[in-house]
């Protein structure tokens, strides 16, 4: 796993820390995560216009992942409203292995050796235990976080049973998966109308530049997941992107102010130790 591949989903990683702390960093999480979705969308909109469609077998899993991607979105900012950087986005992504792996079992009939089963394991329960440092989750905080890594399990194991039927087409999978980010901003004008969109262009035009650059980090960064979701194993890849929390808590302290506790560093070194089991 850590050759070529796994050394790309760890630069994923980074990414994915990247765009969930430009997201955990605006005041108005709900706006932010629209205008990511605008970004994505208009990217998405204009890239499968020079790409073939999709396979027809993989046509299910795009529409089924898309939405599910939904249903993410507004379940990371719920969970963003009720918790900081270090805490919510720990509980999202370490609750979210062990499931992929179990469904990738279940649906897509993958079997993984001990040792990969340990990092999964270590890398889950290192992520876990960065969020219960200090005990300041709420109940209502982590059912948010772990609702979301339902959700990211449930898109993992679809993108991965469906890119594997896209032909090798993981580019045009991935770009008419995230068309669907185009619900997004029809969501938020269903709650709150067109102006409370296009407002805060005049009002704080630099929350929503980070949110656009936001977008764009975030269609990097999933995509390479997907792309090495065709050939490694589901569980493998979603740990192993999942070091990310590792790369949160230093922009959590570094850029939002958070602290950092020697406990949770030594989470972190479990984390990676995780990280190795699986290049191994």
């Amino acid at each position: 796993m850590f050759t070529y591949t796994g050394g790309v989903v760890l630069l994923a990683a980074v990414l994915h820390a990247s765009w969930n702390a430009m997201l955990h960093g605006n005041r108005d999480r709900f706006l932010s995560m629209t205008w990511m979705s605008i970004a994505i969308g208009v990217v998405s909109s204009f890239v499968v216009f020079y790409l073939p469609m999709p396979a027809s077998a993989a046509w299910p899993y795009i529409v089924a992942s898309g939405l599910v991607h939904i249903v993410y979105n507004v379940s990371l900012v719920r969970s963003y409203r009720r918790g900081d950087l270090a805490q919510a986005y720990p509980i999202a992504r370490g609750s979210s292995p062990m499931l992929v792996t179990l469904g990738a079992a279940i649906f897509a009939h993958e079997a993984i050796g001990p040792l990969h089963a340990l990092g999964i394991v270590l890398i889950s329960g290192g992520i876990i235990a960065l969020a219960l440092q200090g005990g300041h989750v709420s109940r209502a905080g982590a059912l948010a976080a772990l609702t979301t890594g339902v959700t990211i399990a449930i898109y993992t194991v679809i993108d991965g049973i469906g890119v594997r039927l896209s032909d090798g087409e993981a580019l045009t999978y991935t770009a008419w998966m995230f068309m669907f980010y185009w619900i997004m901003p029809l969501i938020f004008i269903a709650r709150r109308g067109a102006a409370a969109l296009w407002t805060p262009f005049r009002d704080a035009p630099m929350a929503i530049g980070s949110s656009l650059a936001g977008g764009l980090v975030s269609i990097a960064a999933y995509g390479i997941v997907i792309w090495a979701m065709q050939s490694g194993a589901m569980g493998a890849v979603s740990a192993l992107r999942e070091t990310s929390v590792v790369f949160a808590a230093l922009i959590g302290r570094v850029f939002l102010r958070e602290p950092v506790s020697a406990k949770r560093w030594l989470a972190c070194v479990v984390v990676a130790g995780g990280a190795v089991c699986l290049g191994l």
